[in-house]
């Protein structure tokens, strides 16, 4: 079994998701993209089609069929293609009127390495222990889909090696900065319009979106997080590895990953 299969079958691991957006929008030029067109924050109904959308796409890159794949590639590189334009306010070291354009190599390449960043860290809090050839494997998988999406596979960290210097590269060289623009996506994202009627998940997903983000980041969102903070948090990982061990896989594994399984035999 790929070992793309056996992280992205676990439902849990998409709570790592308000991670991985946040660490994107924390990049100028991809919140810029995001803010200007993606009604990020249109509403109850926009967000729940937008997460069904974006599950959707990831199920079907990595349990689909060949032409699946291809399909749902091109939709992404539609999208992609209509995200262009200019920032209206410097930020951090991009200058007002910056351009940007979500067919960027660059830019993918930013989004690819926090997503798959994200989905290790949550396989591991959420589900369990990964070995480092596992996580190797796991980077390189993902680095195979990116001439369809637009990015050569040598350009996107193959390893786990790699992605850890690359991601701690885009910090140290001020990549990346927080501005007005993103912290206001952060908001709808931690707390989307109808939400007192899912307070605990949204509660849930908070802790982890903010317990997992690195702490240079965290601050420039203006978190808080304190050492109860990450006690609930770990806490909150101990209970859900005990409910998964519980959990027949028809609950906690995703129907398109069983089909996929099935498939297979």
């Amino acid at each position: 079994m790929p070992i793309s299969h056996r992280v992205n079958r676990e439902a849990a691991v998409v709570l790592g998701w308000g991670r991985a957006v946040l660490l994107q929008l924390a990049h100028p030029l991809v919140a810029a993209g995001v803010g200007a067109h993606s009604g990020f924050d249109a509403g109850a109904l926009a967000y729940a089609q937008r997460m069904r959308r974006t599950i959707g796409a990831m199920l079907s890159l990595t349990f689909g069929t060949e032409s699946e794949i291809r399909e749902t590639a091109g939709r992404i590189n539609a999208i992609h293609r209509r995200v262009h334009g200019r920032l209206d306010c410097a930020v951090g070291g991009y200058a007002a009127g910056t351009p940007y354009d979500a067919t960027d190599p660059a830019l993918l390449t930013w989004v690819h390495a926090t997503l798959i960043d994200s989905q290790l860290r949550s396989y591991v809090l959420f589900v369990g222990p990964l070995a480092r050839d596992d996580e190797d494997r796991y980077c390189a998988e993902a680095a195979q889909i990116g001439p369809l999406l637009g990015v050569s596979a040598d350009a996107l960290p193959d390893t786990r090696d790699r992605l850890d210097r690359y991601l701690d590269r885009m910090q140290r060289e001020d990549r990346l900065a927080v501005g007005a623009g993103a912290r206001r996506l952060a908001g709808a994202l931690l707390a989307p319009p109808g939400r007192r009627w899912v307070a605990p998940a949204l509660w849930l997903g908070r802790l982890v979106t903010v317990g997992l983000l690195p702490a240079s980041v965290r601050g420039a969102y203006g978190f808080a997080w304190r050492a109860k903070d990450d006690r609930r948090l770990r806490a909150a990982a101990a209970a859900l590895r005990a409910a998964r061990r519980v959990t027949p896989p028809v609950l906690r594994q995703w129907p398109a990953a069983r089909r996929a399984r099935r498939d297979q035999t």
